[in-house]
């Protein structure tokens, strides 16, 4: 219990520096962190093929997509813009809210801890149907919202992009507007009609 306390920890440091840490590779790089992390508590619970899926799928190929985004967008660390000043109250507010009902759903239903066996129940065997039986099971729920976690990770990827196109097409279209108001160059002499 004191080693998986230990990861839990360090997965609690990592996720918090996803989120404030300011320049987006060092929150990637720090997500990448947090997910191998997880995967040692998925080999401290005897679930190796998690631990294989783990590493492979997010901390391999959804770290690279997300590496790659950045390094397209080319963000920075600069702090963007006040151009809609509400959404960082919302969104401390909605973090607020959301940590208020967590706190209320864990004093209201206080379920039993589950002890070493009964965790290792869960991971027995660990394979592909194993896991199936699982998500699809007891777990379907957490499945799903995953899955709508990783839609608004989607979502919040285009729009970043969509801003960014934005503030390129503005750029451009002050450009062309520039380049209007300068005079006319004069017409470029026929040289055809003047040797006849």
């Amino acid at each position: 219990m004191l080693v998986f306390s230990v990861l839990a920890l360090v997965m609690l440091i990592g996720a918090l520096g996803v989120v404030l840490l300011p320049d987006p590779v060092h929150a990637a790089l720090s997500l990448v962190g947090t997910l191998l992390t997880l995967a040692i508590a998925y080999v401290i619970l005897n679930a190796p093929f998690l631990a294989a899926i783990q590493v492979i799928v997010y901390a391999g190929a959804i770290m690279v997509l997300f590496l790659f985004v950045i390094m397209l967008l080319n963000l920075g660390g600069e702090t963007p813009s006040p151009t809609q000043p509400w959404i960082r109250p919302t969104a401390w507010a909605v973090a607020g809210l959301t940590i208020a009902a967590v706190a209320v759903t864990l004093t209201q239903n206080p379920g039993p801890a589950l002890d070493a066996a009964a965790i290792a129940a869960v991971f027995q065997g660990s394979g592909v149907e194993q896991v199936a039986d699982q998500l699809f099971g007891p777990f379907l729920l957490s499945f799903h919202l995953v899955g709508v976690l990783l839609l608004t990770g989607i979502i919040a990827a285009v729009g970043l992009v969509q801003q960014r196109a934005t503030e390129t097409a503005k750029v451009r279209a002050a450009a062309g507007q520039a380049g209007r108001t300068q005079p006319e160059p004069p017409p470029m002499p026929n040289l055809t009609e003047e040797a006849s």
